[in-house]
C-alpha cells in the first residue's frame, strides 16, 4: 500500500489540497500499478514561522518580499 507524505506551508485553500491529493494518488497508482483504493496521501501543514529557508523563516521571507 503506497503511503505518500507531503509537507507544505500552511495557507493553501482546501480546493488546492483536494486537487493535490487526487493528482498525486492518480500518478502513484499509475506509476506503481497499484489500485487507487490502496494509495494513501497525508498532507502535513507547517506554520510559516516554523519553516526555514537559507537561515530565515518563510514568514520573515514573505514579509520582506511584500
Amino acid at each position: 500500500m503506497p503511503f505518500i507524505q507531503i509537507t507544505i506551508v500552511k495557507g493553501r485553500p482546501p480546493e488546492k489540497k483536494e486537487r493535490l491529493i487526487r493528482e498525486v494518488s492518480d500518478l502513484v497508482s499509475d506509476v506503481l500499478e497499484a489500485p487507487i483504493q490502496n494509495v494513501r496521501v497525508l498532507i502535513n501543514e507547517v506554520e510559516p514561522e516554523h519553516w526555514g529557508i537559507a537561515g530565515e523563516s518563510v514568514k520573515k521571507r514573505n514579509e520582506v518580499s511584500t
